[in-house]
């Protein structure tokens, strides 16, 4: 799977397609508070990919016969808009969606203080406006925003990225073409105030060495998110 699809390199002289160093993130935007109907919400671009998330709650829990007693349940949805590929994807929850929303779920579910909510919901909603791979990564970027707009108590946020693996060779953040004619993808959540990963996935194939430099890649790459995530927060409430 090296190259494109037309067989041609994915690196040329020591650098990516779109001139990125193997270690560099893709430009990338943030802002909190972008919706006012909902709790919490954050607008999240890494490159090509645009992506929305809204919080609402906590609120009672329905159907009620699914509230637990001592922690909140985190409702996460994901969804593509149609719009999102360049194929108009059909609406609603596909496969793909489903297991998304469950690993961000679990991922945000690790520093949420879930104990804090018993017996309530919260709802969270992501969706993918425009698609240029890492859209999960960048979908826990934009949901921990939101969720830390809504005032969510949380021990901590969690800023996510992805490495991966093209013409044998380990890079940041991978690009839409990087991602559909590369090696391999390594999606990374990672809580930089706790020192804690609480997502690590992995498609295709790596060596040992090549999935430590892989992690290393994208740990630095959520400390730098962090940052950013931060940043889009002060900006929402320095004026209030």
């Amino acid at each position: 799977m090296m190259g494109t699809s037309k067989g041609e390199a994915l690196i040329v002289d020591g650098k990516r397609l779109d001139g990125r160093k193997f270690d560099e993130l893709r430009p990338i935007k943030i802002e909190a508070g972008v919706l006012e109907q909902a709790d919490g919400s954050a607008y999240v671009e890494m490159g090509g990919s645009h992506v929305l998330a809204a919080v609402y709650g906590p609120v009672e829990m329905h159907p009620r016969h699914k509230m637990l007693p001592d922690r909140v349940v985190l409702q996460t949805q994901y969804e593509m808009a149609p719009f999102s590929v360049p194929d108009r994807k059909r609406p609603g929850p596909d496969r793909r969606s489903k297991e998304i929303a469950k690993v961000t779920k679990e991922a945000l579910e690790s520093v949420i203080y879930v104990e804090d909510y018993a017996q309530s919901a919260i709802r969270l909603h992501i969706e993918i406006l425009q698609a240029d791979a890492g859209t999960r990564v960048t979908g826990l970027t934009a949901a921990s925003v939101a969720l830390a707009d809504a005032g969510i108590k949380m021990r901590d946020m969690v800023a996510a990225c992805a490495s991966g693996k093209i013409d044998d060779t380990i890079v940041l953040d991978l690009n839409g073409i990087e991602d559909n004619t590369g090696q391999a993808d390594l999606p990374v959540a990672y809580a930089v105030g706790l020192d804690e990963i609480t997502l690590l996935q992995m498609d295709g194939l790596m060596t040992e060495d090549e999935f430590e430099q892989g992690l290393k890649y994208a740990i630095d790459g959520c400390k730098t998110i962090y940052e950013l995530q931060k940043d889009a927060l002060k900006r929402r409430y320095k004026n209030e």
